[in-house]
């Protein structure tokens, strides 16, 4: 029982690094939050302190300064992704294939490293990343008119 408690409390401390790093690092990441189609175009940067939001293919960024609290917590969700394997998520629909959604990625730049996902369908990521994807997205001023 020693032994497993003793390996439990590792991982919660691996776990911990991984996002205090990142916090470390805050100023060398970016994410990106792309969906189309032939008619539409929605685009989201959020960098440390701030988000842009795109809502057409010749629209102005709409800046707005990201909150700490935020931006803080897509670094913890994006400690719990496996950065290198984010293009082998499978998306869980295929409505993008129909023009049924928009195509959608997500890209997260880390340092020189850029992690790109499959594409899938705008509102229905694959479940690893769904929670940054949500944050991203409630951050932004996408659902904002």
């Amino acid at each position: 029982m020693k032994i497993l408690s003793a390996f439990v409390m590792i991982l919660v401390l691996a776990k911990g690094c991984n996002s205090s790093e990142l916090r470390k690092e805050s100023e060398n990441i970016s994410f990106e939050y792309e969906a189309t189609t032939r008619g539409n175009y929605r685009k989201i940067i959020a960098k440390q302190d701030t988000i842009f939001t795109i809502k057409s293919r010749k629209g102005e960024a709409v800046e707005k300064k990201l909150s700490r609290s935020d931006w803080n917590s897509m670094l913890d969700l994006l400690a719990k992704i496996d950065k290198g394997n984010m293009q082998n998520l499978k998306a869980p629909s295929e409505k993008r294939f129909y023009d049924g959604a928009m195509i959608a990625g997500l890209t997260v730049i880390y340092k020189q490293d850029t992690y790109k996902s499959n594409s899938f369908d705008h509102g229905n990521p694959p479940e690893e990343i769904k929670k940054l994807v949500e944050k991203i997205i409630s951050a932004s001023d996408l659902n904002k008119e």
